[in-house]
């Protein structure tokens, strides 16, 4: 089996581009936790209400 390393320059852009898709995904997923939560929109609340509810997520 031959196995071949990364050069380090490559090995340290991958470790950045999956830092920064994290760092991002965790902001648009707070984002839309934050929307779902407070909007005051009866037909978001609607359809978010027993999900919300089941994550301990107070709506009321």
């Amino acid at each position: 089996m031959n196995t071949t390393a990364l050069p380090e320059s490559r090995t340290t852009s991958l470790s950045k581009d999956r830092s920064l898709v994290g760092a991002l995904t965790l902001i648009i997923g707070l984002g839309f936790v934050y929307f779902v939560g407070f909007a005051p929109l009866s037909a978001v609340h609607n359809a978010a209400h027993d999900t919300r509810h089941s994550a301990a997520f107070p709506c009321h």
